[in-house]
């Protein structure tokens, strides 16, 4: 084949406009963030993920119609720049059917754009979204594999770099049907070696991210916020819930929501989460675990740090079902498993107006303390420890200012709480709740626990 020398600059004119124009293209795409772990990471060090191939990119499509469908555009780009590639979400996107996203590796994802999804029936998501036993929880879409890093830039203005979930539809159908299944916004699951950071997060349904099945995962920079509209009630809406996963970092972030800050479910071991505002939640919780009879919890190796919590019931906080089968709420029963928090530190908390600076109880979701006396939990915490709270509580509780009570004498084992400066608004000295705890190691002025009935409305 003969190639002539008038065609070939032809051809090296065409290729260097061609440069030209994917160059502007790219221009404007982020690079990846340098997350590092900090102050304290997981135990070791999260494993490297290594550049993606240069000039490898896929821009998500986005459909043309107002009730367009992006999921196939969306699993074709994972798909066509998986293994190397970096996947571009740089504009609208709304998803009307669920996306599983398990098999990536070696990939980046960028959010420059918007994605959300389809609030025209919610009724449809109940039956098509991905199920776990666990709570009779949801997703819209799951993601999984190995070495991702998602992202992407908060200097952009608001509605930019988000995921949306419009959870609004939701919370009112709610207010006729509280057996209504809500997805969560985000999942990870069964991801070895991901980040995600740099992004926003709008309006779950439910919760907004569950980490199952994972390891080495690090969420840094994330701005979540959870707001409704008309006076109807948010419900749920838990910032992070890790499950069945191990060496997590949860990091620098901002969330106002309704519900827990971050919630540790069971098989949660060696996370460490630091650097948070927590605006109106229930805390920074462990649990609540011990919910399924026959199954075994285990929480280990928890380190919480330099945290503010602001206009929440709870803050440190230790949530534990009874031994008996307990109907706290709709889709939310149960009581009688087994397993153990071990190893777990809460440090540097500052509480704004919070009901309760410390909680920890064995009778989640149940009101009649008798009952759990007569079936003490089957799951035992030791070795916790719970130092350099300050601030302020709320008037809500005054002068009480947490409570620490475990079922049975034999259920709490070196329980420490030390350096605690929490003030109440009356100015009276802080007293809490305690029992069957060793209060030689609690530096604080504990009162015994009263015998109204529980208040379960926070669990």
């Amino acid at each position: 084949m003969r190639i002539h020398l008038s065609s070939m600059g032809s051809f090296a004119a065409t290729l260097g406009l061609l440069s030209q124009v994917l160059a502007i293209g790219h221009a404007n795409i982020p690079h990846r963030p340098d997350v590092v772990t900090s102050p304290y990471n997981a135990g070791k060090a999260m494993p490297y993920s290594p550049p993606r191939d240069k000039g490898r990119y896929c821009h998500v499509k986005q459909g043309r119609r107002q009730d367009r469908d992006d999921a196939p555009h969306i699993l074709r780009a994972l798909q066509e720049c998986n293994h190397g590639g970096t996947v571009v979400f740089d504009k609208s996107y709304l998803i009307g059917s669920p996306l599983d996203l398990t098999f990536l590796k070696h990939v980046d994802i960028v959010i420059t754009g918007d994605i959300a999804f389809d609030d025209s029936d919610v009724y449809y998501w109940q039956d098509h979204s991905f199920k776990y036993a666990f709570q009779n929880q949801s997703v819209f879409w799951k993601l999984g594999g190995e070495d991702v890093n998602i992202y992407g830039d908060l200097t952009l203005e608001e509605g930019k770099s988000v995921i949306d979930g419009r959870g609004q539809a939701y919370w009112e159908e709610l207010q006729n049907n509280s057996a209504l299944y809500r997805p969560l916004l985000f999942a990870l699951d069964g991801m070895k070696g991901a980040t995600m950071s740099n992004l926003r997060m709008r309006n779950p349904p439910n919760w907004f991210n569950i980490i199952a099945n994972s390891s080495d995962i690090i969420m840094s920079n994330m701005d979540l916020r959870a707001e409704s509209v008309n006076n109807i009630k948010i419900a749920n809406s838990d910032g992070w819930d890790t499950y069945r996963s191990n060496r997590v970092v949860i990091q620098d972030s901002f969330i106002h929501n309704t519900d827990d800050c971050v919630s540790f479910k069971p098989n949660s071991t060696n996370v460490v989460v630091q650097n948070l505002e927590c605006i109106g939640s229930h805390g920074i919780s462990i649990g609540s675990i011990g919910q399924y009879e026959g199954e075994t919890d285990i929480i280990e190796d928890l380190h919480i740090y330099n945290i503010s919590m602001t206009n929440a019931s709870d803050f440190a906080r230790i949530k534990v079902w009874p031994g008996v089968q307990t109907d706290f709420q709709t889709h939310l029963t149960g009581g009688g498993g087994t397993g153990y928090v071990r190893n777990v530190t809460y440090d540097l908390l500052h509480s704004i107006n919070n009901d309760r600076a410390i909680t920890i109880t064995q009778c989640y979701g149940q009101s009649n303390k008798t009952l759990c006396n007569e079936f003490p939990a089957n799951l035992t915490i030791e070795d916790v420890t719970m130092k350099n709270i300050y601030g302020t509580t709320s008037a809500d509780l005054d002068p009480q200012a947490g409570t620490l009570v475990c079922s049975a004498a034999d259920r709490c084992n070196n329980i420490r709480v030390e350096n605690i400066t929490v003030t109440v608004p009356s100015g009276q000295p802080p007293v809490y709740e305690c029992r069957n705890m060793d209060n030689g190691l609690l530096q604080l002025t504990c009162i015994a626990e009263s015998d109204e009935n529980r208040d379960t409305s926070q669990g």
